[in-house]
């Protein structure tokens, strides 16, 4: 045993944040097919085989590499569908080279590496099968550097559900193996294991193990809450859609049908957000693992499996539908546009200077629009130039607190930005020049004849407007000290001043009418 365990090191460089501690692994094995190894009875002495996805790491690698490549490239997602037509391990295949595939930074399970660690230490052998393709498998192997070999897809053989069944028997026979799976492509392989390890096994699929297998442990695991949704979902930033009510506020609507409309505005616009979120979530899996705050996200850490986010999309998209077909047809087209935009934003327009900035200001502004065609009245022209120049400026905010974050972390240059960290001072000044140029936009709109029509004081107006300047260079100076979040809508949200300001400034928008 003495022997054995000195076969062991410490190797915490592949766990991500928070799981170093979990377990210590064996040092590296080699890495090769294991199909020469004889059947084994004994407990002690079979080998363990250890599923890949959704077992020993918390994800699915085939949908990862998916939205990595439609990432760098949206309009492969042809090339997609002509591989999938030509069959599963033609598609692996092509996906099987992701350019930013990064093993050390996948969300491994601690339990599984604990179980892992266990064989290893009764001097079983322990190998990895997957479907994923064989590309991918063997990096996985020799990063973890714990298995003696691994059985995986290649460009022709699939190997899921029976032919993994099939190779394992070969290989080791029936009953000389344990097996740890999570679903229901495992059952065929369970059915010829020694003993069978579950974990995030549905209910279903749980119950048909039981009936055909005697030897079953179900690992521990964490299930996703409705705070892990709602963390997904994005709810907290549901209050940014209350940008709908504006219009109604400024038109003095205050009817029942145009309350109606506007709330029911909010909630399309809430759901179609949380589709986009969810969406853009899933492109950028691996620059979000590399975070520090980001990384926290539940589809990052694996806390929700990828299929079922990718099943949630379209739900919350029809669901939003169906909502603005209760609204009027004019603000079905603004959702559209908004989703249209949002999407474009998150396969492309994220990564281009500048319009990356300028699509986030028009898609809050698409949300005043949106409020002016719930409740059928045209906006005015002032309130979207202060709009667009106002959240222009908050979008400059959010990449100037990047930019400072990165360089008092002494990072290199963002690959998935189009921001050099020496722009700091640019994006600065941009910042406060949008801001500026906000304040001047609601200077002239309060001195505009059009103003006398609406409002029952306008000299109020007056009032607001260095409030608002006083918030807009506070959010500033405390981005140049690196105190703010690295959103600052939801930092506004969340600290007390900015609340207590911006409620004073639209108190006097109020007293105006």
């Amino acid at each position: 045993m003495s022997e054995l365990r000195q076969e062991f090191e410490l190797r915490r460089d592949f766990l991500p944040t928070g799981q170093e501690d979990d377990w210590i692994s064996p040092r590296r094995t080699i890495s090769t097919l294991g199909g020469s190894s004889t059947p084994q009875s004994s407990d002690s002495s079979r080998p363990l085989v250890i599923d890949l996805d959704g077992t020993l790491v918390r994800s699915d690698l085939l949908i990862e590499a998916a939205f990595s490549e439609l990432r760098r490239r949206p309009f492969s997602i042809v090339d997609l569908v002509l591989a999938t037509c030509r069959g599963k391990a033609c598609l692996k295949h092509r996906l099987s080279t992701p350019a930013d595939f990064d093993p050390a930074i996948l969300p491994f399970d601690p339990e599984v590496l604990n179980l892992i660690h266990t064989a290893r230490e009764e001097g079983r052998q322990v190998y990895l099968a997957s479907a994923t393709h064989e590309r991918l498998v063997s990096r996985v192997s020799d990063h973890l550097g714990v298995f003696n070999g691994w059985f995986a897809t290649d460009e022709t053989t699939n190997c899921a559900a029976e032919v993994k069944a099939e190779k394992l028997v070969s290989a080791f026979g029936h009953g000389g193996f344990d097996y740890a799976g999570n679903n229901a492509a495992d059952l065929p392989v369970w059915r010829h294991a020694g003993k069978s390890y579950a974990i995030r096994t549905p209910a279903r699929v749980a119950r048909q193990l039981s009936r055909q297998c005697d030897n079953v442990e179900h690992l521990a695991h964490d299930k996703p809450t409705w705070r892990t949704w709602a963390r997904l979902l994005r709810v907290h930033q549901y209050v940014k859609n209350g940008l709908v009510f504006i219009p109604l506020l400024t038109n003095q609507l205050f009817d029942v049908h145009s309350l109606a409309n506007s709330a029911l505005a909010l909630v399309a616009f809430s759901l179609c957000a949380s589709s986009v979120y969810v969406l853009n979530d899933l492109v950028d899996l691996q620059d979000d693992r590399g975070h520090r705050s980001k990384c926290r996200r539940p589809l990052g850490c694996g806390d929700i499996p990828l299929s079922h986010a990718l099943m949630a999309i379209p739900v919350l998209l029809l669901l939003s539908f169906m909502v603005a077909l209760t609204i009027t047809p004019a603000f079905i087209l603004v959702l559209a546009g908004y989703f249209a935009l949002t999407t474009a934003y998150s396969f492309f327009l994220k990564r281009k200077m500048i319009l990356d900035v300028v699509t986030l200001a028009a898609l809050y502004t698409t949300r005043v629009v949106g409020g002016s065609a719930a409740i059928s009245v045209w906006p005015s022209p002032w309130l979207l130039a202060f709009m667009m120049s106002w959240f222009l400026s908050l979008a400059l905010v959010k990449r100037y607190t990047e930019l400072i974050s990165r360089r008092a972390a002494n990072l290199p240059d963002s690959k998935s930005r189009d921001y050099k960290n020496g722009d700091v001072g640019m994006i600065g000044a941009l910042a406060a020049g949008a801001g500026m140029n906000a304040l001047t936009l609601y200077a002239l709109y309060a001195a505009s004849d059009s103003v006398q029509d609406l409002y029952t004081r306008p000299g109020i107006l007056w009032l607001a407007g260095p409030i608002l300047a006083c918030w807009i260079a506070r959010i500033l100076l405390l981005a140049h000290r690196g105190l703010m979040h690295d959103d600052p809508v939801v930092f506004a949200i969340k600290d007390k001043v900015s609340l207590a300001t911006l409620g004073v400034a639209s108190a006097f928008v109020v007293a105006a009418l």
